[in-house]
């Protein structure tokens, strides 16, 4: 028997992380770990029970979803799932910076929210593919003088200056096989697993090897920061 995905859900209004909790609780194959209501109490709850999934509130008192989802990502394997009121608000793109592995919209249907979950539980894409390019352009566009958020090995930075583009790409042409570059610049592209498997004539599963390949050579937690990497190097 799988085992359900454990979540955690971070929300300063009650009935709003009630809701949410709610919503996970009586699904198939989810299990609703701890709830917290600031970024204090998600960062020690995540740190307790480890959950697969943070849902993660943004605007929050006292220490908020961003600082919490730094601390979180930077000391386990969980992964943030933000959930924020506005498109493209600010404070998402600080998010991604801090660790975040994608962003929801709160009023998401609950059969959005639960897949949304799945997709960030198993590193997958988030975002469908025009919202997906639409995010890091703006992000990159942002974030210009920010390191990426993945790393150590995965930006180049002096003193907090950002990597030029054609270091970027040689940095990844040093480090990827050729089919590696062309898979990234299909994630970047927005292309699922399944498109990319049909574009290069590959099974889906060889395209899972290659992304898996691709996330521990350049320490990247998921497709997200790839797609921000490829963005930095030029690839897309």
């Amino acid at each position: 028997m799988t085992a359900p995905i454990t979540v955690l859900v971070a929300d300063d209004q009650a009935l709003v992380r009630a809701g949410f909790a709610g919503i996970v609780a009586m699904a198939d194959g989810f299990d609703v770990v701890a709830q917290a209501c600031d970024g204090a109490e998600a960062v020690a709850a995540a740190s307790a029970v480890g959950p697969d999934v943070v849902l993660m509130d943004v605007r929050m008192p006292g220490m908020d979803g961003l600082e919490a989802t730094r601390l979180i990502t930077a000391s386990g394997p969980s992964r943030v799932l933000i959930l924020t009121t506005f498109d493209l608000d600010d404070y998402v793109f600080g998010a991604l910076r801090a660790g975040a592995s994608g962003f929801l919209l709160k009023d998401t249907p609950p059969e959005g929210l639960l897949a949304a979950i799945e997709v960030v539980a198993g590193g997958e894409a988030l975002l469908a593919p025009t919202a997906t390019r639409r995010l890091i352009q703006a992000f990159t566009r942002q974030s210009a003088a920010v390191a990426a958020p993945a790393g150590a090995a995965a930006v180049a930075a002096s003193a907090g200056a950002p990597e030029p583009v054609a270091v970027a790409r040689e940095r990844l042409q040093a480090s990827l096989t050729a089919r590696e570059l062309e898979v990234l610049s299909l994630i970047a592209a927005g292309l699922t697993n399944a498109e990319i498997a049909g574009h290069l004539f590959v099974s889906t599963g060889t395209v899972k090897t290659h992304i898996g390949h691709l996330l521990a050579k350049l320490e990247a937690r998921d497709r997200v920061q790839l797609v921000i990497q490829a963005f930095r190097a030029g690839l897309a």
